[in-house]
């Protein structure tokens, strides 16, 4: 089995390096897809909010790098590294990934809900790189323009459709994880990243929000209580999910930290443990916020 391990690592490091060469920052990942350097804050009270400002390594996507001696350095910090992460929103290419899920118990069907909007605004997906997922879902890679930041969301442009753009990142093709490998989709290797169609852009940069004159978040309102209800009523199966989303939306509209703990009230009703409600939604906020993830 070590043997198995150095030569995935290995095989890793080969694909990062790879990456790197075509202008993609890179660094290592674990099998579970997580960032494979702990945090050099890891246990400070309170928590830093450190991008790698201190000059270790350790943050995450904030680590990443084309520089070939770095990323070397990257991976000989983490041995046990089975794949890498891929920024996005970083020049040159500004990449932006629309992540595809497969969720046939729920009934998602993220790829008809993405031709439906292409229908619906006008817009076609251009051949473009895509790497397919373990879980049968595919990662499609998009450019933005330099004068464009792409926000992290999941679920808010359809079910099943989760966007990276800035702070984000995704698992690179030939990353190994615990549920299987990534791969380039057949006949999209040779391929670059694709300008993302205007009408899309617009879908993915939603208006900026007027700051409150008190510069304090908005409150949640009637939209937190929906929130809320949406939560409960969910059945066994669809708890995580339901939660993640309502968490993200209301991190997204500025309220999320003042609806966190009704939201894991509502949760805990719903059979989840208080521990398994606070990490979903403390997932929603680091995605919505753009921290490592």
């Amino acid at each position: 089995m070590a043997t198995i391990d150095r030569q995935t690592a290995t095989l890793a490091l080969a694909h990062a390096l790879s990456a790197a060469g075509r202008g993609l920052p890179v660094f290592p990942l674990s099998a579970t897809k997580l960032p494979a350097l702990r945090s050099p804050h890891h246990g400070e009270q309170p928590p830093a909010h450190c991008r790698g400002e201190c000059g270790l390594p350790g943050h995450g996507v904030h680590d990443a790098t084309t520089d070939p001696a770095a990323v070397r350095a990257l991976f000989a910090a983490a041995p046990r590294a089975t794949g890498y992460g891929i920024a996005c929103g970083r020049a040159p290419h500004r990449l932006i990934g629309i992540d595809l899920d497969i969720d046939t118990a729920h009934g998602n069907d993220s790829v008809g809900a993405l031709q439906q909007l292409a229908l619906q605004h006008l817009f076609t997906i251009p051949p473009t790189v895509t790497v397919l997922t373990p879980s049968g879902g595919r990662h499609l890679w998009l450019t933005g323009p330099a004068d464009t930041t792409v926000p992290n969301s999941a679920g808010r442009l359809a079910p099943g459709i989760d966007v990276r753009g800035t702070g984000g990142y995704l698992v690179g093709p030939g990353s190994v994880t615990a549920h299987g490998r990534y791969r380039l989709a057949p006949g999209t290797a040779h391929l670059p990243p694709a300008p993302c169609p205007r009408a899309l852009l617009r879908l993915l940069t939603p208006p900026r929000r007027e700051p409150t004159p008190s510069g304090k978040a908005t409150t949640p309102g009637r939209r937190g209580e929906g929130l809320i209800q949406f939560v409960l009523a969910a059945h066994e199966g669809q708890r995580n999910t339901r939660l993640f989303w309502a968490a993200c939306r209301a991190y997204e509209h500025g309220f999320g930290d003042a609806l966190a703990d009704a939201l894991t009230t509502a949760a805990v009703r719903t059979g989840l443990t208080e521990q398994e409600a606070r990490a979903a939604i403390a997932s929603a906020e680091r995605l919505t916020r753009g921290r490592d993830f």
